[in-house]
Formats: structure tokens, sequence, C-alpha cells
């Protein structure tokens, strides 16, 4: 029988950020195997924080295991929002264990149309 040693460390969902066609910025987060009750989503003071934890199985005994090569867990990830995100107005969903976050731009940080007068 194989001796196996469990790490406890913390571990890092992976994350991609991107602007969406709408011109809001999209966080999304890789949470496999979690549940949207050990997530907790926040922004404070210009910065999100996503942080939760990730538990081992229940049903499966610490001396059952053989290897382990997922990361279990606490994380906390935090990001700074640039001054045009209207922090008021994010919202998140989490599906498939992927989280989204959408961070809306403030109306004055849209891009917008400025018809230009041709004088004669």
């Amino acid at each position: 029988m194989a001796i196996v040693m469990k790490v406890r460390e913390p571990w890092t969902p992976a994350v991609d950020i991107f602007e969406s066609d709408n011109h809001d910025l999209v966080l999304k987060a890789e949470l496999p195997g979690l549940s949207r009750e050990d997530i907790d989503v926040s922004v404070e003071n210009s910065t999100l924080v996503l942080k939760g934890t990730k538990k081992f199985e229940a049903d499966v005994k610490d001396e059952q295991y053989r290897r382990i090569e997922r990361g279990y867990g606490t994380f906390h990830r935090s990001f700074n929002l640039p001054n045009t995100v209207d922090a008021a107005k994010v919202s998140a969903e989490f599906k498939n264990g992927v989280l989204t976050v959408k961070l809306p731009f403030r109306e004055e940080a849209m891009p917008r149309t400025i018809n230009v007068e041709v004088a004669a």
C-alpha cells in the first residue's frame, strides 16, 4: 500500500477577466466542486474579493486516499477595480462550477458617439 501525503495548502482558482460587447468587465473563476454556499463575493473600497473553501469529500476517509492532486482548503483572491466600474451594480452568477462576476462601467465611462456638424 502506498503512503499518501495530504498537503493542505491554500489553492488559487484560475480566473479570466475580459471586457464584454456591452462594455462591462467580466470575471470568470473556475470553482469546481464548490457550491454557492462555499463562495463569498464582495466589493470593498474599490476591491473585488472572492473567497471560500473547497472541502475534502466527506464520504472518503483519509486512509482510503492513494493520490491527491486537486487543491483543497481556503482561497482568497482580490482584484483592484478601475474607478470606471460602478460597484453598486456588480452582479454574480454561479453555474456548473464557474463563477461569473459582471462589473458594469459607470455611465460617464461608457463610450459614446458625438455628432460633429460640418460648416459650409
